[in-house]
């Protein structure tokens, strides 16, 4: 490590993470990418603190999280409208603040949104795992989750804070709209499951998370009902289990799956900040 402890972890929340942009390259052995939910979100918040894109920081789960700081450093939140306080003066997402030496950082509930990401100046310098420092939930490479207690190095500043007082982010729309495009096995599904898939909406289930967007709405009835030997699995493959219900996988999805795939969402990045109960409409270029 090229830091020496300097976070300490007062509350972790109900889920925070070390991410950086994830391993790509790794999947025909079953690794997936991984990495931060909204990379464009973890790339932005690394710029305000003078970091390389790619460097490490935390992704931050609706309840928010507290964190001691023991170096004077430079951080930037950026994602979910959140509130921030930096010791007893209130804070802004989407600019770079100092934070003095041992001063407490507090990053509150989710007004807006699901998922934050912090990043510190040199970055979280936990070891890498194939080439990246992001925690994945499902294969338990990379760091755990953070905990109460525990402490963090920091690496050390590249370069200086980003010259700009703030960036606008955007608020989560009311329902999320994907692009969809069918296959490998939409053959497997009746005429009326594919109207179905994209003519009604469906909600976001309380149950996901960083490994998929479980919905819930209408089943898809299927034409074939056999069952499929394992097959590859890509980020924003809709895989539909026994109950016809369609589940979008995230940045921590398996490689395989044996459910058939009736199609593969194009961009999963505005899941990120989807609640639970959200609506989701499925387009289609073949529709």
């Amino acid at each position: 490590m090229n830091g020496h402890t300097e976070i300490e972890v007062l509350r972790a929340g109900a889920l925070t993470t070390v991410q950086d942009l994830g391993r790509p390259g790794w999947a025909h052995l079953g690794v997936p990418r991984s990495g931060a939910l909204d990379p464009a979100a973890l790339r932005l918040a690394n710029r305000l603190v003078g970091n390389p894109e790619q460097t490490a920081g935390l992704e931050i789960t609706l309840t928010g999280c507290e964190l001691r700081l023991t170096r004077a450093t430079t951080v930037a939140v950026t994602g979910a409208d959140v509130p921030v306080r930096v010791g007893e003066r209130p804070g802004d997402t989407g600019r770079p603040l100092s934070v003095p030496a041992g001063t407490v950082l507090r990053i509150g509930p989710a007004r807006r949104g699901v998922r934050s990401w912090l990043a510190v100046a040199g970055g979280i310098d936990v070891p890498a795992v194939l080439g990246s420092r992001s925690t994945d939930t499902l294969s338990g490479l990379g760091p755990q989750p953070l905990r109460a207690g525990e402490r963090l190095p920091l690496g050390r500043p590249l370069g200086d804070p980003a010259p700009v007082d703030l960036t606008l982010g955007t608020a989560p729309p009311p329902e999320v709209h994907l692009t969809l495009r069918l296959g490998p096995r939409h053959d497997w599904f009746t005429a009326t499951a594919l109207d179905l898939l994209f003519d009604t909406p469906y909600t976001v289930s309380p149950v996901s998370n960083r490994v998929g967007a479980r919905l819930a709405g209408a089943p898809l009835p299927r034409a074939v009902a056999g069952e499929l030997p394992s097959e590859g699995i890509v980020l924003g493959a809709v895989q539909v289990p026994a109950d016809g219900q369609p589940l979008i996988f995230l940045a921590d999805h398996p490689t395989t799956g044996g459910y058939p795939v009736v199609g593969v969402v194009t961009d999963v990045t505005p899941l990120a900040q989807a609640r639970p109960g959200t609506t989701v409409r499925f387009h289609g270029p073949q529709r």
